[in-house]
């Protein structure tokens, strides 16, 4: 039986011409073999399985073939080509950086660099993921890369570019490999099926291009396994079954059951991929690229960025005509953040189904946010809300000048008709009063109207003005509240406004001391021992000073501060009762002055007092430390 060679392998390109999806590389390098201007470096960097070592050994065979092509190929039938096939060629040096990564791993090639070739015109050495060198070792290939015999050329091959030092990239002429487009491996794939005489379609060796991911050396290791299990004969169903690729039908009838509103037609379909083996992330990664693909066919222009099998993309656009992007847009935020949070769920599965449940109602909760004309802004329920108000007019009590000044009276009249926000609207009347000398107002306190059955007229009345025919008609001297009281009977009631208490240090100091024994009963004794020690003195009728001797203190008595000015507002009925603190160090104690001093000053001061001490230092030679 013979030997079985991976695909890879058997069918790696062999010139310029068969490599696949570089042409602007290898046109670049078949210019410069034909213009005889080759770089003495070369830095081949890009994805993995993309080409770069076959071309580094393309390239090596070609400069040293002796009958070039007119297009700068080889010829593949000179001595130098045969043996390059063969592998007995001794102008051609790999070495694996990954394994000889070590400064005498590069000292040894450079010091093979010194002898020229004993046939053909150069010897290149191509070294493969030079990323893995170490820093010693880059230092050391520097000069012997800068400046190289005539005949050798050093082909440089890496993954990681940025893990290479400036210094070497600045030696090297640098080529970026691509990923390689799934059409292109489609096509090379269909070539190699076609010569092994491998049953299969399209559709299947689309789904390993998508898989592969731009890499032509997984997708030929794909293939050779799917041939294997399939025992030649590749198609969409078992491509599927063995890459555990979940089909897109299943994301189609999720997604037309989600747009039904079908919670329990959703949750069985997802048991039943469940029961497939396919786990939840899995899903929600591929109905998050499902939805995406969706949404991108919602324009005309962006459906060349679809990249499904061939004869899907009619099914993605009609099912893209039949959903609004908002749904989209929406159900992807909630995939995207079910799939961060998916490994820090316990119940794995139950996250899942929550997902689904959400994207279920998801519909019905942009229609309840629909208006007639489109989208409804949120209501802001945490910032100020405006109130409309309606002016009243002032009330004009015309009577006599009188010669002492009267006082104009403040009438608070309290409405409760109904509004937005269902509270009181407090209006404040100012009535202008025509002093005269027959007729004098009685002082009134400052009092408050709070209407107890108030009902609503359709049309807004001011109150009446009172003329001097309510005030000089013989009748005995009356208030304003007393006209207001017999124009509208009991629809108001009179609450009487308490005057504010002046602070005293006696009251004071006692509230504070009650509110201290409050605090104590809650077990708040750090609070409790910051109210006791704190000193009161008052600076104003509505200022006064809490001294206290550490910002700690203030600290425990500030946390009580908003509750605290709240009970003495209350009971000194004023609300613009503030106070301030002010921090008094306490007397500093007398050190001792043993505390004051250090080691060294310490033993001095011993040794000064009792010279057997130093004495008996010096003679054991002791050491002390300080």
């Amino acid at each position: 039986m013979d030997k079985f060679i991976v695909s890879a392998r058997k069918y790696r390109p062999q010139n310029f011409n068969t490599v696949v999806g570089q042409s602007h590389i290898t046109t670049t390098l078949k210019n410069a073999i034909k213009n005889n201007q080759l770089a003495h470096a070369f830095l081949f960097c890009g994805p993995r399985g993309v080409g770069k070592t076959t071309c580094a050994r393309i390239l090596a065979k070609t400069i040293n073939c002796t009958n070039q092509t007119p297009e700068g190929e080889a010829c593949n039938t000179c001595n130098s080509c045969v043996s390059f096939d063969a592998g007995t060629s001794m102008n051609i040096h790999e070495l694996d950086a990954a394994s000889n990564n070590s400064v005498d791993d590069i000292r040894s090639l450079v010091e093979q660099v010194r002898f020229a070739p004993q046939a053909g015109k150069y010897k290149v050495y191509i070294v493969d993921e030079v990323h893995m060198l170490s820093t010693s070792a880059f230092n050391a290939f520097l000069k012997t890369l800068e400046e190289p015999p005539p005949y050798a050329i050093f082909i440089l091959a890496t993954t990681e570019k940025h893990k290479i030092l400036p210094t070497i990239l600045s030696r090297c002429q640098i080529f970026d490999f691509k990923r390689i487009t799934t059409n292109d491996t489609v096509e090379h794939l269909q070539e190699i099926v076609d010569k092994e005489a491998i049953q299969t379609d399209k559709a299947s060796l689309q789904i390993i291009a998508q898989k592969s991911e731009g890499c032509m050396r997984d997708a030929l290791s794909i293939l050779d396994k799917i041939v294997s299990f399939t025992n030649g004969e590749v198609n969409y169903q078992n491509t599927l079954e063995h890459l555990n690729i979940l089909d897109h039908d299943y994301y189609f009838k999720l997604l037309e059951a989600l747009l039904k509103q079908d919670m329990a037609g959703g949750m069985l379909l997802y048991d039943e991929i469940n029961r497939k083996g396919f786990e939840g992330d899995l899903v929600l990664n591929g109905f998050a690229e499902f939805i995406r693909n969706i949404l991108v066919c919602k324009d005309a222009r962006a459906v060349k960025l679809l990249d499904v099998v061939e004869g899907m993309q009619e099914k993605y656009v009609a099912t893209a005509a039949s959903v609004n992007a908002g749904y989209l847009v929406s159900a992807l935020n909630i995939l995207n953040e079910a799939e961060v949070n998916f490994k820090m769920a316990r119940n794995k599965r139950l996250h899942v189904e929550l997902v689904i449940i959400k994207l279920n109602f998801l519909q019905q909760a942009i229609e309840m946010s629909m208006g007639d004309n489109g989208l409804v802004k949120k209501k802001r329920v945490d910032g100020p809300i405006a109130i409309k108000t309606k002016p009243v007019t002032s009330i004009q009590i015309k009577q006599a000048t009188s010669v002492s000044k009267p006082v104009e009276p403040k009438l608070y009249i309290q409405e409760e008709k109904p509004s937005i926000v269902d509270r009181p609207q407090t209006i404040e009347i100012q009535p202008t009063v025509d002093r005269r000398p027959s007729t004098e107002i009685p002082a009134t306190s400052n009092q408050q109207l709070v209407t107890n059955n108030y009902q609503p007229a359709t049309s807004y009345q001011p109150l009446p003005s009172f003329g001097a025919s309510n005030l000089t008609d013989g009748s005995p001297k009356r208030s304003v509240l007393d006209v207001l009281r017999e124009k509208y009977g009991d629809a108001y009631s009179i609450q009487e406004v308490e005057n504010p208490i002046p602070l005293s240090i006696e009251t004071l100091q006692g509230h504070w001391d009650y509110y201290a024994n409050k605090l104590k009963e809650e077990n708040k004794h750090s609070q409790v021992n910051a109210f006791n020690t704190a000193k009161l003195v008052i600076e104003s009728d509505t200022v006064f000073n809490v001294i206290v001797d550490s910002s700690l203190q203030q600290k425990f008595i500030e946390q009580e501060k908003t509750m605290m000015l709240d009970y003495l507002q209350r009971h000194y009925h004023n609300r613009m009762i503030m106070f301030n603190f002010i921090i008094e160090e306490g007397e500093k104690e007398d050190v001792p002055l043993h505390f004051q001093l250090n080691g060294k000053q310490k033993f001095e001061r011993i040794a000064e007092q009792y010279p057997l001490v130093k004495e008996l230092r010096d003679r054991l030679k002791l050491d002390i430390a300080f």
